[in-house]
């Protein structure tokens, strides 16, 4: 598959919060049909979402449609600099820090660095959650509505996708977070009566 063409249509598929911050990238040394890696801070405006376009063209369209609106639904949400409990502690740790450096004061310097450190590890396990990955799926199925999918075809796409994917990538399984996003991507579609408990969700 020659990238170009398809990575312009993926760009008129994003919504235009999308278009903005992340950039397609062709990977094709990379295991993975697609990989979205978690971004920092300080690459606010450039999220990368690396595609195996050799392995990519083996999916159909619309199930490439679904996970590219996944991945893109997922960057979006990360929000480093946000009204947030975490996110205030890393920026008071790091401000903290920088005071006690200038202050030559080693013990302010370490007790700083740990709180940025411990709420930013929070920030990361929050981002990696089961619910924003099911949150990421739905936000996904939503774009793909304003694009003439219905809610259930969506949802049909987005599940074989990930069983695809598996398959392709030589796994045997899905993991954990994959199952869960499947047992509720069958709920929306109407394959089965039983969603995600919340306690999972929470994991």
């Amino acid at each position: 598959m020659n990238p170009e063409p398809e990575i312009r249509r993926l760009l008129d598929l994003m919504p235009a919060s999308g278009r903005m911050l992340t950039k397609i990238v062709h990977k094709p040394q990379q295991s993975q049909v697609i990989q979205t890696p978690f971004p920092l801070p300080w690459n606010r405006n450039t999220r990368p979402i690396y595609i195996n376009f050799d392995l990519w063209r083996e999916l159909s369209k619309p199930q490439r449609d679904l996970l590219l609106l996944q991945a893109v639904s997922w960057l979006i949400e990360i929000k480093w600099f946000k009204p947030d409990l975490y996110q205030g502690i890393v920026l008071a740790g790091l401000l903290g820090g920088t005071f006690e450096i200038v202050q030559a004061d080693a013990i302010g310097v370490v007790v700083a660095g740990g709180l940025s450190a411990i709420a930013g590890g929070q920030v990361w396990r929050n981002t990696r959650s089961v619910q924003t990955q099911l949150d990421s799926d739905e936000a996904a199925i939503k774009v793909a509505q304003r694009r003439g999918y219905e809610a259930v075809e969506a949802a049909e796409h987005l599940l074989a996708a990930i069983e695809e994917v598996a398959q392709m990538e030589g796994r045997s399984s899905l993991n954990f977070t994959e199952l869960i996003r499947s047992q509720n991507l069958k709920a929306i579609a109407n394959h089965s009566p039983v969603g995600v408990p919340e306690k999972i969700k929470q994991e």
